[in-house]
């Protein structure tokens, strides 16, 4: 039997949870399909916080930022739950950009403010801060583990099909979009009018025999030249807290040149996650990965280096006592969205590890492509 169906979402993580959130608020008939349980730890978007870091200054991530901002709003009143702590963000080092970041969150009505890096010590001396300081008070922490089924949970209500444990085997492109799903009640042959993708480390082997000479190809002539993804497993830790006294604020620090970044290997993010630590890490240089064959191990030359960090860095914590834990990235060369349609597929994929703050608003730009609302802006095109 060949189910008919208007609008597949395939991949139930942040993205594809928004996508069918928005849908569903626009009156469409969506199916989400995820082929894992609720709360899995698979991929990208599990665990309880990730920074909502304003540090960006290019017109169209600070235009989605202000947007961002009130649509988490929206969401904590529409779910009754608590999505964003508001604990400020601080970026730090040597960057020449933070002026830039400044002026363009000033324009658009985020707040900022320059502190030397005394002033930041002295409010939270949990951090050396280091040469200068942009702190961003309307920055702070989101929580995954409570937004994912927030999404999904008002989809739900207003109609959407959320099924859990179903895996897409097989993708085909024509006039409409011809998937098989596979889960515990068997095999269903679905034909779909449009497919929304939103399969982060899955993206390439979801749509496998799609894709030839590198292109995505739709009905006719037509064809997505998708940038190369490249998935690669992170490994962030939790460092136990030394000075309970400390206040944490979400932060960034930026290296520069000099001995005394030596052994970095990117900027460092970090923030509190109650009740686990101080999460830091290194920034999308993990081990490029096989989703389906991960080891969840931290690589342990990476590891020291981010304990050498955190002993330098950040006396609030002890350096010697932590929990390693893992996440995907799925990056593009250029660290740049890409949200596009091509015939009856939109694609939502390559959102860099930096994505997670725009989650609505990408679930909103992903309902825009599915319903011919608009496009999105150039810079997240795949033939970019």
């Amino acid at each position: 039997m060949n189910t008919v169906l208007d609008t597949v979402v395939i991949g139930g993580g942040a993205m594809g949870s928004a996508a069918a959130w928005a849908l569903s608020r626009r009156g469409r008939q969506v199916t989400l399909v995820e082929q894992f349980g609720p709360g899995h730890k698979m991929g990208a978007s599990h665990g309880t916080t990730r920074n909502l870091n304003p540090g960006y200054h290019q017109p169209e991530y600070v235009a989605m930022l202000a947007e961002g901002l009130a649509l988490w709003d929206e969401l904590e009143q529409e779910s009754g739950e608590q999505l964003l702590a508001r604990t400020g963000v601080v970026n730090h080092g040597p960057e020449p950009r933070f002026a830039a970041v400044a002026a363009a969150l000033n324009e658009a009505g985020i707040r900022t403010e320059f502190l030397s890096p005394a002033e930041a010590g002295e409010r939270w001396r949990g951090i050396r801060f280091d040469q200068q300081v942009l702190h961003m008070p309307d920055g702070g922490q989101l929580n995954p583990d409570a937004a994912l089924p927030a999404f999904q949970r008002l989809a739900a209500a207003r109609g959407a099909d959320i099924r859990h444990h179903t895996k897409v085997v097989d993708f085909q492109v024509d006039d409409g979009v011809r998937l098989v799903f596979e889960s515990a009640a068997g095999t269903e042959v679905v034909t779909a009018a449009q497919a929304v993708v939103t399969a982060g480390g899955w993206t390439e082997k979801l749509l496998g025999g799609a894709f030839k000479g590198g292109a995505l190809e739709g009905a006719g002539d037509a064809k997505l030249r998708i940038p190369q993804l490249r998935v690669t497993q992170e490994q962030p830790a939790h460092f136990r807290i030394a000075d309970d006294g400390a206040v944490w604020p979400g932060f960034n620090h930026y290296p520069g040149a000099g001995a005394k970044y030596r052994n970095w290997y990117s900027p460092v993010y970090g923030m509190h996650t109650p009740g686990e630590g101080i999460k830091a890490g290194w920034h999308g240089v993990g081990p490029v990965t096989d989703p389906d064959l991960r080891s969840f191990l931290p690589e342990p030359v990476q590891l020291a280096a981010l304990q050498d960090y955190a002993r330098t860095w950040l006396p609030g914590v002890d350096p010697d006592a932590f929990e390693a834990v893992s996440c995907t990235y799925t990056t593009t060369p250029d660290e740049d969205f890409i949200l596009d349609r091509i015939g009856p597929v939109v694609i939502g994929a390559g959102f860099s590890g930096h994505g997670f703050k725009f989650t609505p608003v990408i679930g909103r730009m992903l309902a825009d492509l599915a319903t011919g609302t608009r496009p999105a802006p150039q810079i997240f095109r795949a033939g970019r």
